[in-house]
Order: C-alpha cells, then sequence, then structure tokens
C-alpha cells in the first residue's frame, strides 16, 4: 500500500465523504481523510508533511477514534507531539483479492446484505457497544447507506431477522483515488450473545468479495498483537502481515493500549470495570488479590476493600442470608416478594407429591454459585433424583422448587435503587448440518469464552448431554441444518448463557419487587433474580439473590459508575470529567 510523495497530487487536506465516487481515472488526493463514523481514517501515505498528519490527528472530535494508518516513519509523526499520541500495538494484514477463492461452502442459518434500515442502525451500535467499541451518529449510517466507498455489511438471522454481526470496508479508490487498488476491513464484530458458527468469517468473505467486485486489488485489516483468535482467522483465509505502522491521539477510549494494565493483570472483567472505573476518578488502588478479585479502593481518607462488586458496605448478615436459598427465601416472602414453593430433598414420599403437585422442577443446591450443581425442567422421580445427588457434590442441603415459567430476569440494584436489568437464556446451540453436536458446543464454548474474557463456558457434561437428549439427540449425532438446540437449561453466564439488556422496559411492578428484595436483606449491592413471563409485564417469581453480581455483564448500562458513586459518593464521575463540569 506504501506510495511516495511523488504519487501523490500536492495540495490542501481533503476530508472525504464515504458515498462519493467518479467515473473518471482516480487522481489521488493529498492528505486524504476518510469519515467512518466513529471516528477518521487519515491515510499517512497521502500526507507529506508529518506535521500537518500530527495537527490533523490532534483535531480528533470528543469520543472519537482517529486512526492515522500505513505511516510508514512512525518515529517521526510521533515526534511531532510525543505527548500526545503513541503507536498503536497492533499488525496489518493484507489479502489478496485477485487471488482469493470464494467459500463453496453455503450455510442458510443467515443473510449478509448491506445497512439499509434506520433499526440497522441502531443495532450495528448496539453490538458495537456489547463489544466496548465506539458507537457511530446513526445519521452517519443513514447519508452513506448504498455508497461504494464506505460499506457497511450487516449478518442477519435467518428466521428472526435479529442483527447479528456487522462490517466496515473502505474502498481507497473511491476514497480518496488510490492507484494501487488498496481497501481495508474495520469494525468487524459480533453480537456476543450470537449462536450461530461463523459470522465473522462469512463477513469477512462477503465484504472482500464487494470489494473485488469493485475492483479492489488488495484487502488490509489491522488486529491486535495478542488476537491470537481473530489472527489465526485470518490466516485461515489467506490474508498475510505486511509491514506498516498506525499512530493515534491519546484519549480515554484508547487509554489502555498506552498506559498498560497498571498492575491490574490477572484481574477478570467483573473486577477490572470496577478498577477501571475508579482510576478515571483518580481513586487510588491497590490490588491485593488478582485472581481472587480483591482490591482496595482509596479517596479522601476513606478506604474500602472489595472483592469484585461485593465490598466492605455488605454486612456478613446480608452475605449469610443470600448464601442459603432456603433463607433468602423465607426472608423476602415476609416482604411480600412472589416465591415458588419448594421443599428440602431427603423424603422420597414428599418429592413425588411434590412432582405430582408442580409436575416440573428445579434442584438446586442450598448453598452455590454460578448455576453449579443445578438441573431445571425435571419431570419423573428418577431424574430428580438423580440431579439430586448430582447437587449434593456442591452442598450437602438439596432444594427442589417449582418450576416457574418464562424468562429468567437478572435485576442489579445498587443504593436500592434499580441501575440494569437483562433477560439471561441458557446455551443454545444453532446446527449447519456438517458439525456433530459436541463440536458445535465446543465452538460456541469457545466464543463465549473471548467474548466475556473467560468468564462464559459451556461444560459437556451430564446436565448438558440430558438437555441434548431432550431436543432429541446425542452429542455426536449431525443434527439438520439450521435448528436451534437449548444445551442449558439454566441461565447463568458461568454455563454459557447469554444476557440481554431490558433496561428501558422493564415493568415498574419488577423494579419494586427488586428493591424489595434489597431491603429485605439490606444489602447495598445485589443481583436479584426472577422468572418472568416477559421483562414489560408484572408476573414474577423469585428465584435467589446474589450478593457479588457481575457489573461486567450488563455494559453499557452504569453499573460501575454507580458502584463507585456508592462507596465515594463525592468523587466525580467520568462522565462529568469528559465534559469538563468536574
Amino acid at each position: 500500500m506504501a506510495m511516495t510523495a511523488m504519487q501523490t497530487q500536492q495540495g490542501e487536506r481533503a476530508a472525504v465523504g464515504g458515498d462519493g465516487q467518479s467515473k473518471e481515472a482516480p487522481v489521488v488526493q493529498a492528505n486524504a481523510i476518510v469519515d467512518c463514523g466513529w471516528g477518521r481514517l487519515l491515510f499517512g501515505q497521502t500526507f507529506q508533511d508529518p506535521a500537518l498528519l500530527a495537527e490533523a490527528l490532534r483535531e480528533e472530535g470528543p469520543e472519537a477514534r482517529d486512526i492515522a494508518v500505513y505511516v510508514d516513519d512512525p518515529h517521526v509523526l510521533l515526534a511531532q507531539a510525543p505527548l500526545e499520541l503513541f503507536l498503536d500495538p497492533s499488525h496489518m494484514f493484507r489479502l489478496d483479492l485477485e487471488a482469493y477463492e470464494p467459500s463453496s461452502r453455503g450455510q442458510r442459518a443467515f443473510n449478509v446484505r448491506r445497512l439499509a434500515r434506520p433499526s440497522d442502525a441502531e443495532e450495528v451500535n448496539r453490538i458495537y457497544a456489547s463489544r466496548h467499541m465506539v458507537t457511530v451518529r446513526p445519521d452517519f449510517f443513514e447519508r452513506h447507506a448504498g455508497g461504494d466507498a464506505v460499506i457497511h455489511l450487516i449478518a442477519e438471522d435467518a428466521r428472526t431477522h435479529a442483527v447479528i454481526g456487522t462490517v466496515t470496508g473502505v474502498d481507497h479508490g473511491r476514497s480518496f483515488g488510490c492507484p494501487e487498488g488498496g481497501s481495508s476491513l474495520w469494525c468487524l464484530a459480533v453480537d456476543p450473545q450470537a449462536t450461530h458458527p461463523g459470522v465473522g468469517e462469512t463477513l469477512v468473505r462477503r465484504l472482500a468479495e464487494t470489494l473485488a467486485e469493485q475492483g479492489a486489488r488488495t484487502m488490509d485489516l489491522s488486529v491486535m498483537h495478542d488476537n491470537a483468535q481473530a489472527i489465526a482467522l485470518y490466516e485461515k483465509l489467506g490474508f498475510e502481515r505486511i509491514q506498516t505502522f498506525s499512530v493515534k491521539r491519546k484519549n480515554s477510549i484508547n487509554e489502555r493500549l498506552f498506559v498498560g494494565d497498571q498492575g491490574t493483570e490477572g484481574l477478570n472483567p467483573y473486577a477490572r470495570i470496577i478498577v477501571d472505573e475508579a482510576r478515571r476518578r483518580g481513586i487510588g488502588v491497590d490490588v491485593t488479590d488478582a485472581e481472587g478479585g480483591f482490591f482496595r479502593l482509596t479517596h479522601g481518607g476513606r478506604s474500602i476493600l472489595c472483592r469484585e462488586s461485593l465490598s466492605e458496605l455488605t454486612t456478613g448478615v446480608a452475605m449469610s442470608i443470600c448464601d442459603d436459598k432456603a433463607v433468602t427465601r423465607r426472608a423476602v416472602s415476609r416482604a411480600g416478594v412472589t416465591v415458588p414453593d419448594q421443599i428440602e430433598a431427603g423424603d422420597r414420599a414428599k418429592l413425588e407429591d411434590f412432582l405430582k403437585r408442580y409436575g416440573s422442577v428445579v434442584v438446586k443446591p442450598a448453598r452455590g454459585e454460578q448455576g453449579r450443581g443445578i438441573s431445571v425442567g425435571l419431570e419423573t422421580v428418577e431424574e430428580t433424583e438423580a440431579a439430586i445427588e448430582r447437587a449434593r457434590a456442591f452442598c450437602d442441603r438439596v432444594i427442589v422448587e417449582q418450576k416457574a415459567e418464562g424468562e429468567d430476569l437478572r435485576l442489579i440494584v445498587i443504593d436500592f435503587k434499580l441501575v440494569a436489568a437483562a433477560v439471561r437464556r441458557p446455551a443454545q446451540i444453532t446446527t449447519d448440518g456438517r458439525s456433530t453436536v459436541r463440536d458445535l458446543i465446543a465452538a460456541q464454548s469457545r466464543r463465549r469464552s473471548a467474548a466475556t474474557g473467560g468468564e462464559s463456558s459451556i461444560p459437556i457434561d451430564a446436565e448438558t448431554e440430558r438437555c441434548v437428549r431432550a431436543a432429541g439427540f446425542a452429542l455426536d449425532d449431525v443434527a439438520p441444518p439450521n435448528q436451534a438446540i437449548a444445551v442449558r437449561k439454566t441461565a447463568n453466564l458461568h454455563t454459557g448463557g447469554t444476557i440481554h439488556d431490558v433496561t428501558g422496559v422493564v415493568h415498574p411492578t419488577l423494579v419494586d419487587a427488586a428493591v424489595k428484595v434489597a431491603r429485605a436483606i439490606d444489602i447495598p449491592v445485589v443481583g436479584v433474580d426472577f422468572m418472568v413471563r416477559a421483562p414489560h409485564e408484572p408476573t414474577y417469581a423469585f428465584i435467589e439473590a446474589n450478593e457479588r453480581p457481575g457489573l461486567a455483564n450488563h455494559e453499557p448500562q452504569p453499573t460501575a459508575e454507580r458502584f463507585i458513586d456508592l462507596l465515594f459518593p463525592l468523587s466525580v464521575p467520568t462522565a462529568v470529567r469528559r465534559l469538563g463540569l468536574g
């Protein structure tokens, strides 16, 4: 992609829109910049003067992410503004589109098409937010829809029409007259809750084919140097690494790339989200046990020890109430919260009577977390007793509970106010007609692990095998294509469940009930689990309360911000600091 200064036409810096194109021979524009909505691409090979390129980077807008790409002499550029710019730790890979061979494997589970509707833009931004990426102004998508310079593709579920992935491409020839037929791929993002295999690969392939049809000869992409999973995919598709550099301006969005982990190595996402928010506010952080998620926060003479979202503000009494599910149920029931019926395992006659009364039950250890030992939807005495034995591996006391129908709703209550609500759905796979159920579970488990920083995976155990058998298959069967198979009954994130934000539509009755639970336990931070018919309806049944809910699961809701507000009410919120009001 390198071009010499002689190949670059002299002139003022030009900001190139995403939908302009010319049928005449391309004229290379000097100081070329392409607006991508989330920020701008500054094509370094078109800048003859590094001072002009540095100045352009310094003009980055608020909440934007500008990138100077194809910088051949990064040391010279960095010297122009050493306190403001940094070298991006990414590699650039290139695909030869003239030698590229499309895949012969078809699939019917999802379709790839151009972004065309306002709702598409909303869904793309939802996926960007879930992946901690900078969102795009909706009007940008509207202005550039159908353009050939900046191309937006989306993957859409063939059955539900839900948007499950997106990718952006830039045609360099149509953007600024690149004579070498270059193009580039940006913002490849797959919904972390998607169950379809191959979404990312298919989006890359479709974009490559689209750009090749427009006459592009190569397609480049930038990927973090340590993203081994993505690099493996790109190399499989035929990408080869090229030697070029990218430079960015230091800002709060990319802070991690130029300041490092600052002693937070080993922290899981649930601890890291809180530590990052604390540091943004100037609160002192001392990681005391990274593996266990322990850290101490200090600010203005106040010091609080935390383990993820559990802090010294939560009393031992509140913890003990949450720790025993039978005790929790009694406490919240007295507060007027609707609870399902339950018995303690151990009496076969009582168990038989309970099954006759309710038809379907849940078995779970009286004490435990992260979905361990829980079995859902048991209908016979034999399978219930087998589930009880599995649960006893986690706790001697086992509870058998009436199965409440509906969806699993998690509500995060901080300082007795609702901060976030999300529907949690059990792990499932979508078949492709080629792979075994076991292999699809393993692949989905790898995707869930990658999307959650290693916190979510699908165990292949007796419960998974039972769920697959209930769907009519064995683990080593190859099921017909495009079938959704539930492989777990519980919706816990740690066993591969997915989480879907519903904060904006949750019914006031459910909010009121969740706050009642928090007050009944007298706990300042709690995750309340209900089974609901729908999040916008008032019907519910209480399941359990978690004294250490995972705040990172609910982004982009401000869970970490509200947690720090609780601990240090006089600290300045991040949003206020960004606006310059604090």
